[in-house]
């Protein structure tokens, strides 16, 4: 059994939290992992209002009696959602885990604090990562170049970022990108992380709410089938590379560059969403990790979790035997 500062904390027996994700993080998926011994997450913004995701939150908790939490990403967007009313929601419904992401969440976090509640910020750089802390968080969530959706603008991968991390936070922090298994685990808790936030390995289970082809074609997919979008409009995104996501690489590197303008249709919300009802993974934009590469099978949470948690432990152990006497070693 492995027990750090994030199972501790969150009162859960795996150092594995679901990773809130749009469309996918709905009761079925996030009760399944917390089920399964890990932290399964609630999107708040899947939901269309607050009451909905009061609803939400009642339907998770008739699914499971251990700990869940929400995610609410704060967007950059010209009509923004009612952050506050999905916060006060999920509140008074009893929810005291968040996960928080986005530009100044500082409010919120205030909010959350105020009531007694646990928050968990991701981040793509140490600098955002000190705001943070300075602003109250419990926990980091440090997100490597390697992730699923917006890995920052500089390029930091996993392997470095952590080990900064270490050198620099004065808080735990689970490590966010490019893990699968439990090899993955055993690296980031090595690196200085108390756990591992895992998104796309987790569209891939049974439980996960998208169309089995999509499944598949994860499955099917190797770690160079991801592209990055939005990189000349400065907001980047890490998506599964198909037709979609090409005709938009290919618009953004025209003369003179590209505005959002000219690809808003193309990387519409709407048919993102329709690539996981449909199947058709060619429809839209939909987001994916490198982790792709990692992915063969779609097994149950309890499954996956169950087998991340030997193989952390497998690989803990034998790494622990590679140190041995000096005296012995000469021998």
């Amino acid at each position: 059994m492995l027990v750090t500062a994030l199972t501790k904390l969150l009162d859960i027996r795996v150092p594995v939290v679901q990773g809130g994700m749009q469309w996918v993080g709905v009761p079925q998926l996030a009760a399944a992992v917390s089920n399964a011994g890990g932290l399964g997450i609630l999107t708040a913004l899947t939901q269309p209002d607050p009451q909905a995701l009061r609803l939400a939150i009642r339907e998770t908790r008739k699914r499971t009696s251990n700990n869940f939490g929400v995610n609410i990403t704060l967007l950059p967007t010209i009509n923004p959602p009612d952050y506050e009313g999905y916060a006060r929601a999920a509140v008074a419904e009893g929810v005291r885990i968040f996960e928080t992401a986005g530009n100044n969440p500082g409010p919120l976090i205030k909010f959350f604090k105020s009531q007694g509640c646990v928050v968990i910020h991701k981040c793509t750089t140490i600098r955002h990562a000190q705001s943070a802390i300075r602003l109250g968080v419990d926990m980091l969530s440090i997100d490597g170049f390697e992730c699923a959706g917006h890995p920052g603008e500089q390029d930091i991968g996993g392997l470095v970022l952590l080990a900064r991390a270490a050198q620099e936070l004065k808080i735990p922090y689970i490590a966010s990108g490019g893990i699968a298994d439990g090899r993955g685990l055993a690296a980031a808790l090595a690196l200085g992380a108390c756990g591992v936030n895992m998104g796309t390995r987790f569209m891939c289970t049974v439980e996960s709410p998208i169309h089995q082809n999509i499944k598949d074609a994860i499955v099917d997919a190797t770690e160079t089938d991801t592209v990055h979008i939005f990189r000349t409009l400065h907001n980047t995104a890490r998506v599964f590379r198909n037709r979609v996501s090409e005709e938009v690489v290919a618009i953004e590197r025209r003369p003179g560059g590209a505005r959002f303008e000219d690809v808003r249709e193309l990387v519409s919300g709407a048919r993102g969403r329709q690539v996981f009802e449909r199947g058709d993974p060619d429809f839209g934009i939909w987001t994916a990790g490198v982790v792709i590469g990692l992915i063969h099978d779609c097994p149950s949470c309890e499954e996956l979790i169950a087998r991340i948690e030997r193989e952390a432990e497998d690989v803990i152990d034998g790494m622990a035997k590679l140190r041995v006497p000096e005296a012995q070693a000469k021998l």
